[in-house]
């Protein structure tokens, strides 16, 4: 018993001294919950990433193992190194504008769109070392955060009522209403209104909760196939360094990277200061502790993600989910 007592005491030392939660008003418990709470809010990058880039032709079940290793990778790196309650995966938004904008609508291949994404991350980078970004986080109006969020949540919306075919391309009025007795628009309207409702009474895993509701009633109806619980992990070598460096490195796509950079600057830098605020971690301007740590592990994480084969990895503001319940 005593020597039972010893080593938990001692992990807990070491947990004391790596992630001093004394000093910030928080225990191991809070904050196994509050990681369990954010984790249960943004699991469906899981499933929805693959989908999306599905869409460019990439292998679904590689991007599927990539996605879970680069938020495994920039989260991890983010408490570690920044100590911080922010956790990260592949952007909502730029997946989407990767797979149907500069793949689908542009042409390119999948290899030269990861390319883009690659330099995008570069540049990036670059603004971290040479701290631009510090500048621009302590003078980015808050309007103007909000205003680029509210936008990538608009396309996140127009994009799935597309897929779920809500709405349809007409070459008139360039969209209008799909067929509405599908069985892919109810389940997607049901999906939709189970989220609200869910979300309404602060159930953190409301979008999860509709994914698996959705997909259990999609099988039922035999537009969803069971193929087994347990599987060995695929093999992600046909995403996996598979990046166009040399194509994706000109002046033609100077737009596009500079739009994937541009993009994941402000939704990154705004979440981080948001959900900081809301820890209550960030000062009047934004500013908050270890930022350079920060800044270094979300642009090193959008690096590393283009070379496996996922789009751009941001931070994520389900993150402010886990401080709501006391993650610090």
């Amino acid at each position: 018993m005593s020597q039972q007592h010893t080593t938990q005491a001692s992990g807990q030392g070491m947990l004391e001294r790596v992630f001093k939660l004394r000093e910030h008003g928080t225990t191991a418990r809070t904050e196994v919950i509050a990681g369990f709470t954010t984790f249960l809010t943004m699991v469906y990058i899981v499933f929805v990433n693959p989908q999306i880039l599905g869409v460019a032709g990439m292998d679904t079940s590689a991007v599927f193992v990539t996605t879970c290793l680069i938020a495994a990778f920039g989260s991890i790196m983010m408490g570690l190194f920044a100590n911080l309650p922010v956790a990260l995966a592949p952007a909502m938004g730029l997946n989407a504008f990767f797979a149907f904008v500069v793949v689908q609508a542009m042409g390119l291949p999948w290899q030269v769109g990861m390319g883009a994404i690659f330099w995008g991350a570069i540049g990036l980078l670059l603004l971290t070392i040479f701290r631009v970004r510090y500048w621009m986080i302590a003078n980015i109006p808050v309007s103007l955060r909000v205003g680029i969020t509210s936008g990538i949540g608009l396309f996140i919306g127009m994009m799935g009522l597309k897929n779920a075919g809500v709405i349809v391309a007409n070459p008139e009025t360039l969209v209008s209403i799909g067929n509405l007795t599908s069985h892919s628009v109810l389940l997607g309207i049901l999906g939709f209104f189970i989220i609200a409702i869910l979300a309404s009474r602060n159930i953190h895993a409301a979008v999860l909760v509709s994914i698996v509701v959705t997909t259990l009633l999609g099988w039922m109806l035999g537009d969803v196939h069971y193929n087994g619980i347990v599987s060995a992990p695929p093999s992600v070598m046909t995403v996996v360094g598979h990046v166009d460096l040399a194509e994706s490195f000109n002046l033609g796509l100077a737009g596009v990277i500079f739009s994937f950079m541009l993009v994941n600057l402000f939704d990154s830098s705004g979440t981080l200061i948001g959900v900081t605020d809301k820890a209550g971690l960030a000062d009047e301007k934004g500013k908050f502790p270890r930022m350079k740590q920060a800044l270094y592990v979300d642009s090193i994480s959008s690096v590393t993600g283009s070379f496996i084969g996922t789009s751009s990895v941001t931070a994520y503001i389900e993150s402010s989910s886990g401080v709501s319940v006391g993650g610090r």
